[in-house]
């Protein structure tokens, strides 16, 4: 039989084989292990209602039932939206905003800072809110995330307190892992935390349908209520509060809302009135 070298044509090809299987330990998943994916997936940019929509009723095309009741026109917008048209918006009778700031204590929207100025600039009165992950830090540490990237508040008249948008897990259970208590106890640390840093309560954006399920606390004597509802019509409110403040009713094109209220009043939410 002819060898090739001390080998032969069997031993080359087992030695092939075993520097192959060599470079797969050497270089193979382990040496790439810092690259992969570690625990759970980052903060990232959710919008609005996102999971609302995904778990509960499809957006309302209709329009809402006002009855004779004042109220307000506005949007809310996040990354999604990017470059918004403002002079238009306006011109379509959007008298406020509220935009994007954080997600977690992981993402910062960078669209925020010429969202939430454009908004301003066309005449707007703006707000900034913050999608709350409550099982990845606590409610303080995102309310100082929150404040320190664009979720303050000013007494000038055009800043409407910040808002925590409370809704279904992006990433899992839908309560967070959280009991009502736990969730109750996480939510009030947000609130009690953003007072302190700002003077004023976070307006709480929710459903009835999460809140009723995850929550068992009361927060209608502080925290005005958004309340995300895309039909044409309102609907229960989570229990004990007793009526709304704003309210998100469709997201086509966009995230449209309604403050409940005068145009009068809503500048005296905006200055803490």
């Amino acid at each position: 039989m002819h060898r090739s070298g001390r080998f032969g044509t069997s031993g080359l090809l087992t030695y092939g084989l075993s520097l192959i299987f060599g470079v797969v330990l050497v270089f193979g998943p382990s040496a790439y292990a810092a690259e992969a994916p570690q625990g759970r997936a980052p903060d990232s940019d959710h919008a609005m209602g996102s999971q609302i929509r995904e778990n509960e009723t499809t957006p309302g095309r209709r329009a809402p039932h006002l009855s004779n009741r004042p109220s307000v026109h506005g949007m809310d917008v996040s990354g999604h939206q990017n470059r918004v048209d403002w002079n238009y918006w306006w011109n379509q009778g959007m008298r406020f905003a509220y935009v994007k700031a954080t997600e977690g204590t992981g993402y910062t929207s960078p669209d925020f800072n010429h969202q939430y100025t454009g908004s301003y600039r066309v005449g707007m009165i703006r707000g900034a809110y913050h999608f709350a992950l409550p099982d990845r830090s606590s409610g303080a540490a995102q309310a100082r995330y929150f404040v320190r990237n664009g979720g303050g508040w000013s007494a000038d008249g055009r800043t409407l307190p910040g808002a925590l948008d409370i809704e279904y897990n992006p990433y899992g259970p839908k309560c967070y892992g959280k009991t009502p208590g736990r969730m109750t106890a996480w939510i009030r640390d947000f609130s009690d935390t953003y007072h302190r840093l700002t003077g004023r309560y976070p307006t709480i954006y929710t459903s009835t349908r999460w809140w009723n399920d995850c929550v068992d606390g009361d927060f209608s004597s502080t925290n005005p209520l958004w309340i995300a509802r895309y039909n044409d019509f309102i609907g229960e409110l989570p229990h004990d509060w007793g009526y709304h403040t704003f309210w998100q009713y469709t997201s086509k094109p966009l995230d449209k809302n309604l403050f409940n209220g005068t145009y009068e009043q809503l500048e005296r939410l905006a200055l803490g009135r």
